[in-house]
Formats: C-alpha cells, structure tokens, sequence
C-alpha cells in the first residue's frame, strides 16, 4: 500500500510538473506574441514617417503628414491590436469561417455565399471614386505592412494553424457588409412574419397586432400620423382564432418571442442655445451584441487639418463616431425596411425558369465551393433572378428572392469617408446623405452650437406596395423604382426645443411620403431622454454621460400596477404565500440598477404575459408554417390592451381560467416559480437584478472551450441597465460605446467601452477599459499622458 502511494504521489509530481511546464511554455508563447509598444517600424507606402504615441489605456495617436500616410498607420496600428478579429469579420461576410472551425460555420458560409458578399464588395470597390480607393489602399498596405513583418502574429492564429492573406481593399467593403447584415438583415424575418400572419390570420388580428406606435412614441410625435395606427381589439375575429385553438397552444411559447434586444442606439444633440457657453453636445451610446474584443477601435489622428478622435470600426477606416474641432457626430440604427422578399413565379414545366412580364427567364447559376476543416469540401449551387439571390429557406413553400439594399452594388459605398473633412453642418449634412452604408439616423453639432438630424443611406422608392409581405414582381407593377433622392432625405436642424433626440423610435409618419419601415423601437427610450433634457437645470458633458447611465424605467410600471391590482388582500387571504411576490414587488425602487429588488419578477412576469396571452391566438400561423414566431417591437401596445380591457370572451385559457385576472395572477406566480427554479439559492424577496442581469461577455474561442474563458472572457459582472432602459445593457448586447463630445472641446470630452483596445489576453490593454464600462465611470475621450511611441517609416525597398 505504501508502495501504491509513492507511486501515485510520484505520479502526481510529474503530471503538475508537466502542466506547470506546458503552461509555461503557453504564457511564454503567449508572451512573445506581444506586439510592441515602442519602436521604428517600415510600412509600405508611406509618403513620410508618422509618429504614433499612445497612453496608458493603449489609445493611439497618429501623427502623419497627410490623410493617406494617417490611414496607413491606422490599419497598422489596429492590425496589431485587432488582427484576428478584423481576419474574422471579413472571413464571415466572405463566407470563408468552414476552413477554420469545421462543420459548424457552414450554415454561416452558406449563407453569406448566397448573399454574394465578395462579389458586391469587389464590385463596390471597382466604382468607388478614386480618392476613395487610394485610402482604401492605403488602409490595407498598413495592415499588411503589420502582416509581413510581425515577429508573432496573434495566439490564434497559432491555435488554428494557419496565417492571415494579406488584406485587400474588397475586404474593408466586407467589414461594412457585414454591418449591413448586422443592422438590416432582420427585415427578411419580419417579411415572413407578416406575410405567414397575411395569409393565416384575419386583417384586423393583423392590424390590431402589429401597430408601429405606442403611448411613448405617440407623446413626442403625436403629430406625425403612424403608417400603421393602433387599432381597436377585434373581438370577433379573436374569439373565432380562441374557439379553434388546440388546448396546448399555451406550450407553444416559441410562437411568441419579445423583440427588445434589437440593434439599436441612444443618440442626442443640444444646441449652443441650451448650453451656459454656447457649445452644441453630442451624446451617442450604440447598442450591439457585445464579445471580445469590443466592436469598436479607439483611435486620434490628426493629419494637417485638426485632430479626429472617436471610434472606428476594425477593417474599415472610419470614424462612425466622434468629433474634431468643427463637428461632432454619431448615428442610430434607422431600424427600417430595406430588404424584400420577392415571390417567384417558377415555370411549371423547367425549374429553372422564372417569370419576368410575359416570358420565362433562367436563373443565374454559380457553384460555390466551400472549403471544410477535416473534412471534403461541398458544392452549393447559389441561384440567382434579376432581383437577386434566390433564399436558402423558401417562404410558405414558394422561392424568393431577396432584394437588397446592401446587395446593390450601385449605391453601396464609402462616403463618410468625407465627414471629417466638412466645414460647415450643412457640408457635413450632404456627405451624410450620399453615403450608401447601412441605414442610420444621424446626428451631427458643430462648433458654432448648431444641431442637425438626418438619415445615411438608401431608402427604397416602393412602386405598388409597402414591402411588408412578399409579392410577385412579374408583371412590373409592384417593385422598386431605385432610390429616394440623397436631397429628397428627411432632416431637421435647430429645431426649437434646443435638441434632437434619436432611440431608434418612430420620428415620421404618413407625412413622409416613402416607407421606412415598421418596426422601429418602443418610445420610452426617445421619451425619456426627452423628459430629461427638459428638467435638466444645467447641460454640460457631464450631464449627457450622466443621462446615458439612467436606469429609470416608467416602461415597468404598467405590469407593476397590474400584477399589483390581482394581488388584493382577499387573494392573499386565501393564498398567504402571495404576500412574498406583493413585497417583493413593492420594494421595486422603479430602476433597473444591480441592487434593484423586484424588478427581475416584473421582467420574467412580461415574457410570460406576452406569451400566454397571445399564442392561443396564433395557432393558425403555426400550423401554416412551423417556424413562425410573433416578434414585435410594439408587441406592449396590443397587450396592454388586451390586458386593460379583460375581454371576457377572449380569455386565452379558460378551461384552467375563470377570469381574466385569475389568469393574470397565474401568469405571476408561474413567473415566480420560474425564477425560484433558476435561483434556489436566494428568496425571491432578495433577489437584485444584478444576479440576474450578469455579464456574459466572450471570445470566440471560449465558446468552443469553456475553460479558455478563464483567461479570455470579461467577468461575469452585475449590470445595471436593461433593454428598455436609456442605459440599455443585457448580458451580450448593450452599449457598445459611450461617447459625449462637443466641436472644438475634445480635450473635455468622455468616452469608454467594454474591453479595451487589444485582442491579446496579455495586453494591459485586453480589458483595462472594462471597468469603467461596468462601473459607468467617465475615461475622456482623448488619450492622456504618452507612454509608448512608434515611428513608422517609409519602406524603401
């Protein structure tokens, strides 16, 4: 026995010996993968050197002697810190993931294959005008200049084996698809939505649930007249869908999805006249899935004609966010319908053909191959009609086509490249609307305190519909009739109230003569910024950074009322246990901060009711097509009606059911117990919204390897904020950045984000900004104290 326990005490000496060794040598790996800080470096191009310091936080600051020397070192410096994910970005829009992570990315190739993301983008470059592709050019030599010459590219690249292309300038146009995708792609759920419920729900069901309006959006623009009014409960047609229904409708919870969690921003400006000096104030906090590293890429460059600090998106070269001495700017995702389902009419005697007016064309075909890690490579045929690539998934059994925006290579472009060189608001306010990037609200101030509001990007000219559901474009009477002309773009400068408010809300109506879209974001964000501003005493940076961390939520205060009013003093008579889930909802301070108590109920309590409420009435869309769900973002306006008005005969479950309030405060107390299920260990009573609202914040490859999180992800922080807050955060998406700067005033501006500036676990810049992002602590937006220095030299060779 003793002998047994040499051997395994030996053999345990030798294991923790090897994992200290192998260990060692990961870090020591690791380490030499560092990029450097300091020192003279050659890049290809340049003109002359550029001086690039940074501080403490790793931000750099490029010095050079004209733009294309700047964006050079620009795509050097973010190619050192942000490689692997700048390698990511263009490899998913390329449709090129498979060849690293296997059988589990081909959905995705698939996917962007059939989008034809690499020919748009190719196509793009090919019209951009020429100063355009010079700094496209001039972005990709930086990062190959970095490529080339690395002693050590990024761990991952090692951990998958293989190492970087060289970067093209078609490849920044695929980072700028890809944000396309990002923010406008859901239009083709939302097409199939509406479509499914057009044909399997009566018209006024469909009206009654999908209004583009609510009490929010109503208060700020009651004037401006929604395409799509709230209407009346339609009892009959409601009470024929409930008499139908199968009596397990309600476990069809699938059927009914909140849409919160939407790509979405804050966005406001007040005017010089709001201000103690005069100064105009731009506040922008971009709402996006969260991961390591952070979307956004800190960067100052200065290059003759005044510093430009803000945000840059890594792969393009960009500032989507920031100021210099004469603007400010930032935008919000415009949340509209650019994209189409166009339903094709297919030759009954050749698939391959299609109608186009009275004649039967064939269909483009292109083999796409996609290459597979450990395993052959597939052949997918992509087809294509003269609207567009044909859709994976076919809708209500039927092809369609998808038509685009962001597929037409005619209007996609890189325009904002030109912000930063405009003088004047009403300059800056035309480079804006003839970009062709993903459709935004953008707000701009200058330096004299005025204030601006208007839309980037395309808006299609709609001929003969509204694209909510997918039509035929056979015979040329429905379709696109190209572009809203950039000049014919809706703006609004200096308005009287002082300032510009943009949430991703409704802010026009039928007076605008084309559609934007439908399913813009709940109002309370827009409105309560608004309610703010208006009782501020004092606007200042501060103040703005200040409204961006407000966690009140008015939004809540309906289902507190209402789960409250079936909590009487006869029900807990007859049910004490009922006593906990009234305290616990009576100790809710109406914020959504970590120690908020009460709040995580009200939450759960909403999903539920919209759940219950409504699935019985959606059976017949389900059964038409199994993968429908109801996501609306005004879903709260016909649910609080249905749950104000208690129509006796549209109660959703009656056999288990008497009233509807019965109903009501069974849908609390099935909140409750799904919350005690998910956390045992703590009373309901005691529960914050911080243990529940905690930060799930990941690298890529700690998803395919939990315990690389250790090293890789964020911590598991509590956060204050929710999706209907100002300060909007859940446990991946939320405020992506937090910027508030005034023209002119950049040395008195703030800014942080999630992470930090480098993708390397290593870095003292990996997550070193976390904490003020969590914390909601200022960090300003210009870099502080230099502490590290590059020189970039001209390659001669």
């Amino acid at each position: 026995m003793q002998r047994i326990r040499k051997l395994f005490f030996y053999t345990l000496l030798t294991l923790l010996g090897l994992s200290i060794l192998v260990t060692g040598a990961g870090l020591l790996f690791l380490q030499r993968s560092l990029p450097p800080q300091d020192g003279e470096f050659m890049v290809e191009g340049l003109s002359a050197p550029v001086v690039v310091i940074s501080d403490s936080h790793g931000i750099p600051v490029i010095k050079a002697g004209n733009r294309a020397d700047a964006l050079r070192a620009l795509g050097y410096v973010t190619a050192r810190d942000r490689l692997f994910q700048m390698d990511l970005m263009r490899r998913k829009n390329a449709g090129r993931l498979a060849e690293l992570f296997g059988q589990a990315a081909v959905n995705s190739d698939i996917r962007a294959r059939t989008y034809g993301f690499p020919r748009v983008a190719k196509a793009v470059v090919a019209k951009l005008p020429q100063a355009h592709r010079r700094y496209l050019e001039a972005y990709a030599e930086g990062i190959n200049s970095y490529i080339d010459d690395a002693r050590a590219l990024s761990f991952e690249f090692t951990a998958l084996a293989y190492r970087p292309e060289r970067w093209k300038p078609e490849d920044s146009l695929l980072v700028v698809l890809g944000m396309f995708d990002n923010l406008t792609a859901k239009a083709e759920r939302e097409e199939r939505m509406l479509t499914v419920m057009e044909k399997s729900l009566p018209a006024d069901v469909v009206s009654f649930l999908t209004p583009d309006t609510d009490r929010f959006t109503d208060s700020l623009y009651g004037a401006a007249e929604p395409y799509r009014p709230v209407r009346p409960i339609p009892v009959a047609s409601l009470e024929t869908a409930l008499a139908r229904h199968a009596p397990d409708a309600l476990k069809l919870a699938e059927a009914v999805q909140l849409n919160d969690l939407m790509a979405g921003s804050n966005a406001w400006v007040v005017s010089g006249a709001k201000t103690h000096d005069g100064r105009a104030i731009l506040a922008n906090d971009m709402h996006l899935g969260i991961s390591v590293p952070n979307i956004w890429y800190r960067a100052e460059m200065d290059y003759g004609t005044g510093r430009t600090a803000g945000v840059t998106l890594p792969g393009a070269p960009v500032f989507i966010a920031g100021g210099n001495d004469r603007l400010a700017w930032g935008g919000t995702n415009l949340t509209g319908d650019f994209l189409d389902l166009v339903s094709l009419e297919i030759n009954p005697e050749n698939p391959d053909q299609y109608r186009v007016g009275d004649k039967w064309q064939r269909f483009e075909q292109a083999n796409e191959i996609i290459s597979i890690k450990e395993a052959e490579a597939l052949q997918v045929t992509v087809r294509r009609s003269i609207w567009g690539p044909v859709a994976l998934e076919p809708l209500l059994g039927k092809p369609v086509a998808v038509h685009w925006s962001a597929l037409d290579d005619n209007i996609v472009n890189l325009g904002l490249l030109d912000l930063d060189q405009a003088e004047t608001l009403e300059q800056a306010m035309a480079v804006v609307n003839r970009t062709g990037g993903p459709q935004l609200n953008f707000l701009l101030a200058d330096n004299h305190g005025r204030i601006g509001w208007t839309v980037m990007g395309q808006i299609p000219k709609r001929v003969g519909f509204d694209g909510s559901v997918s039509r035929s474009w056979a015979d040329g009477s429905v379709g696109w009739d190209g572009y809203v002309d950039a000049r014919q773009l809706p703006r609004e400068i200096d308005p009287a109230t002082g300032w510009l408010v943009s949430a991703n809300d409704r802010r026009l109506g039928r007076e605008y003569p084309h559609v934007i879209g439908r399913q813009f974001a709940s109002g309370y964000r827009a409105y309560r910024i608004t309610q703010r501003l208006k009782e501020m005493p004092v606007i200042n940076e501060w103040a703005m950074f200040g409204l961006q961390l407000d966690t009140e939520n008015e939004f809540y205060g309906f289902y507190q009322q209402l789960a409250l009013s079936v909590l009487s003093p006869r029900n807990i008579e007859r049910q004490p246990e009922l006593q906990e889930l009234r305290d616990t909802l009576l100790a809710w301070n109406g914020r959504a901060d970590t120690d908020s108590l009460g709040f995580a109920l009200l939450v759960r309590f909403r999903q539920q009711l919209a759940t219950s409420v409504f699935s019985p009435f959606l059976e017949a869309s389900r059964s038409l097509d199994a993968h429908f769900s109801y996501a609306w973002t005004y879903i709260d306006t016909p649910l609080q009606a249905m749950l104000t008005e208690k129509v006796p005969q549209l109660l959703p479950d009656p056999v288990n059911y008497r009233n509807w309030n019965d109903f009501i405060l069974g849908q609390l107390k099935r909140s409750a117990q799904q919350l005690r299920a998910d956390y045992p260990d703590t009373a309901l009573s005691e529960l914050t919204w911080g243990q529940v609202n905690k930060a799930h914040i990941g690298h890529p490859f700690s998803k395919a390897v939990p315990l690389l999180g250790i090293l890789l992800d964020m911590p598991a922080d509590a956060l204050a904020g929710c999706a209907n807050c100002v300060r909007a955060l859940g446990s991946e998406f939320g405020a992506s950045e937090r910027l508030v700067v005034s023209p002119a005033r950049l040395d008195e501006g703030i800014m942080h984000m999630p992470g930090g500036q480098s993708g390397h676990p290593l870095s003292p810049h990996y997550r070193d900004q976390h904490r003020y992002w969590v914390k909601g602590l200022p960090l300003a937006l210009l870099a502080g104290k230099p502490e590290h220095s590059l020189i970039l030299k001209p390659d001669v060779d």
